[in-house]
């Protein structure tokens, strides 16, 4: 039996994602929008610290880097994402990822991050004056870093995307969706 099939909305057909990965990044963070993003059609490219590099999450997942981080060039994606976790601690020590993320806000990309990825924004120096979230935490970080925290599940200022933890997985990647489609 055959039942009625509806037409997949390839909204990102087109559209280059680099998603960031590191050791101990959180599992749903990462994969959730790898795999929604694939699935509306976007090119997405895990992106760490060594090509081929297998980076593993808090959980044992394990995700293969598709490109080093210095070998990758922001003019090629739409949009930077990163997932939280322990991985944007050290992500930030990484100074190739931190300048993706100046240069990919610098010519007005996408720039999303969930949970504790907030360190990389702050790393990178690009929430001063800007409304953010992220995880409880590290809201102290945020505010030092010169963002206006707020509790909300997504917030989008510009084209910085911010939200604070797995369960608002769905706001994040709705908004991003529609940021790279407007």
């Amino acid at each position: 039996m055959i039942l009625n099939r509806k037409k997949i909305d390839m909204e990102l057909e087109g559209k280059r994602i680099a998603l960031f990965a590191e050791d101990r990044y959180q599992t749903l963070e990462l994969w959730y929008p790898l795999l929604r993003f694939r699935e509306a059609g976007a090119e997405v490219t895990v992106i760490g610290r060594d090509k081929g590099r297998v980076h593993t999450s808090e959980n044992g997942y394990e995700v293969t880097a598709a490109m080093a981080a210095k070998e990758a060039k922001v003019e090629d994606y739409d949009a930077v994402i990163i997932p939280g976790g322990y991985a944007p601690d050290l992500m930030r020590r990484n100074p190739a990822m931190v300048k993706l993320v100046k240069e990919a806000h610098s010519q007005g990309k996408v720039v999303a991050a969930i949970c504790h990825a907030g360190w990389m924004l702050a790393s990178a120096d690009i929430i001063r004056g800007k409304r953010v979230t992220s995880f409880h935490s590290i809201r102290d970080d945020m505010t030092n870093a010169g963002g206006i925290w707020e509790d909300k599940p997504v917030v989008h200022d510009g084209q910085l995307i911010t939200s604070r933890m797995p369960d608002d997985l769905p706001y994040f990647c709705k908004e991003i969706i529609l940021a790279l489609t407007t």
